[in-house]
């Protein structure tokens, strides 16, 4: 609710302040007084732009403040909350605009931009003025309109909740979907790279290994001749060092016990000889095993130049280096035959998700054409009392493929005479019927959306006597749910106003200056008298206006 309105150097209003009732407000005066100069005003805090042209005084700002009751608005809340924005019972939305045209909002003194102040505005304030079409055009709130008559509202919750929630199964599906494609371009690639390195069947240290071998063998007559010199040496000679070392104890262990010192030396000799003699037999051994193999040679240099050739083609240096590629080339094959069972349980489960979608779609559908009829005709009965007896709106409701809010397209149409060729609002409906057209609708949803404060900018155009004031009727029953404010003139529905505001010209200083104030009960007397018969109005036309306001 807008509870006050501050305005200052704003085109020809120096400085005004407004404190508006929570329900239903009129504001009246002569044309040219600057009634819709307010609008023009209100529209900066709701992120309009504007440029330094609307400066009153070029020397000054101007400024623009908004004041706004906000304590049962949970939209409102959350979006504070959301944007780091302190959130109270009560809202200031400001607006500054310097004489260079610089422009600065500020949400409860929080700077801000005008994309948040619109979004926040949109929130708060509902203001129809003559050819401004897009919410009644808008398709999301002329399906919000079936939804609310159709009592849609926790069905909808949870079908919104349930689609992101697909949405999102979707994206992993899709997404699952693109990586097998691109596992498969790469599939067979690394099937014959993995088939090369598996043929080839290398163990770990293999190719170091064989390359020891190889020189082993490539030396074989060198090596063995050694090994035999050494083994000879050692037990074989005419003087073998075993047999040196065990005659050398022999000797020592015949005075060993004259010296203690002597003993560990002969224990250190007996050690010597046996380590030895254990040598020479692993080099016997060895010297045994030594053998020239020319076909071993063969087939080490195949194997090797087989090796060597993977190695250079995968760039490594190291036999373990291409079975670490062979084990990575292995999950990238299994990794395909994997993601097709993955891609099988996201599928099924988006399959489920969608079924019950569709129910429920399904459900939401129903529930919305059942009312189009009682709809169209509550409509059209209101169109016939605001003064449109050749008016009609039809609501198309077509089924879609599935969409957030269910597998609808509403569309309004309308015909303005009788016609019997219906087309979208946008198309066909002046601005005049377009704002008398969204007043019968709103007043039908009043009480089950949560409407905003709702502000009417000479809705009563091209229309006088009956239908201004069932007009007027219209308004005050709707501002029992919802504050309503209303630029008017038309006595009729200025009779029905709980707060009547007179906008009027003065003379300040050779200047002339917009200026507003609240009217008493005699002066609205006066004032709708005036609206009646003239500057001077008749004794009649006071009767007339008494009578207008006591009903």
């Amino acid at each position: 609710m807008l509870t006050g309105l501050v305005i200052q150097n704003y085109a020809i209003i120096d400085s005004i302040e407004i404190n508006f009732s929570e329900h239903f407000n009129i504001i009246t005066g002569e044309t040219g007084a600057g009634k819709s100069i307010l609008v023009g005003a209100l529209s900066l805090i709701l992120g309009e732009r504007a440029d330094s042209s609307i400066l009153l005084n070029k020397e000054k700002k101007c400024f623009v403040e908004g004041v706004f009751a906000i304590e049962k608005r949970k939209n409102v809340l959350r979006f504070l909350e959301a944007n780091d924005f302190s959130a109270d019972n009560e809202l200031v939305i400001r607006r500054e605009i310097s004489s260079n045209a610089k422009s600065r909002g500020f949400i409860n003194d929080t700077p801000a931009n005008l994309q948040q102040l619109k979004q926040l505005a949109s929130m708060l304030v509902d203001l129809h003025q003559q050819f401004d079409t897009l919410e009644l055009g808008d398709a999301d709130f002329q399906r919000e309109v079936l939804d609310a008559l159709a009592g849609n509202e926790k069905q909808l919750t949870q079908y919104i909740s349930l689609y992101n929630e697909w949405k999102k199964v979707y994206q992993q599906l899709e997404h699952l979907l693109s990586q097998k494609n691109n596992f498969q371009k790469e599939f067979d690639y690394n099937q014959f790279l993995f088939d090369e390195l598996n043929e080839a069947g290398l163990k770990e240290n293999e190719l170091e290994d064989l390359d020891n071998e190889l020189q082993t063998l490539n030396n074989a007559e060198e090596i063995k001749t050694a090994l035999t010199s050494s083994v000879y040496e050692l037990k074989e000679s005419e003087q073998p060092i075993v047999q040196t070392l065990k005659q050398i104890i022999n000797k020592l262990n015949a005075f060993s016990s004259f010296n203690n010192n002597l003993n560990d030396l002969i224990a250190r000799l007996q050690s010597t000889q046996i380590e030895l003699a254990d040598i020479s037999s692993e080099l016997e051994s060895l010297n045994d095993d030594v053998k020239y193999d020319e076909m071993r040679i063969n087939f080490i240099n195949e194997r090797l130049a087989e090796g060597y050739r993977l190695q250079k083609k995968h760039g490594v240096q190291s036999t373990n280096q291409l079975v670490q590629i062979k084990d990575e080339l292995q999950k990238k094959l299994d990794a395909v035959l994997n993601i097709d069972e993955a891609i099988a349980s996201v599928q099924n489960k988006f399959n489920q998700q969608q079924t019950q979608l569709e129910t429920i779609a399904e459900e939401l559908s129903l529930k919305r054409k059942k009312v189009v009829s009682s709809f169209e005709k509550n409509v059209n009965t209101l169109l016939i009392q605001v003064g449109m007896p050749n008016a009609k709106i039809k609501v198309s409701v077509v089924d879609t493929n599935l969409t957030e809010f269910g597998k609808n397209k509403v569309d309004f149409l309308f015909d303005a005479n009788k016609s019997n060729r219906f087309e979208s609002l946008c198309k066909v409906a002046s601005g005049g019927e377009l704002s008398r057209l969204m007043l019968c609708i709103k007043s039908l949803v009043a009480e089950k959306i949560n409407l905003p404060t709702l502000i009417f900018d000479e809705i009563d155009t091209g229309i006088s006597g009956e239908a201004a004031k069932q007009v007027g009727i219209i308004l005050k029953q709707l501002s029992k749910q919802r504050q309503v404010i209303s630029i008017t003139h038309q006595p009729q529905i200025a009779g029905k106003a709980d707060a009547h505001f007179y906008v009027y010209k003065q003379i300040k200083m050779d200047e002339v200056k917009t200026n507003i104030r609240l009217l008493n009960k005699d002066e609205r007397i006066q004032a709708i008298a005036q609206m009646l018969s003239g500057e001077k109005p008749t004794s009649a036309a006071i009767e007339n206006a008494k009578e207008m306001i006591g009903n």
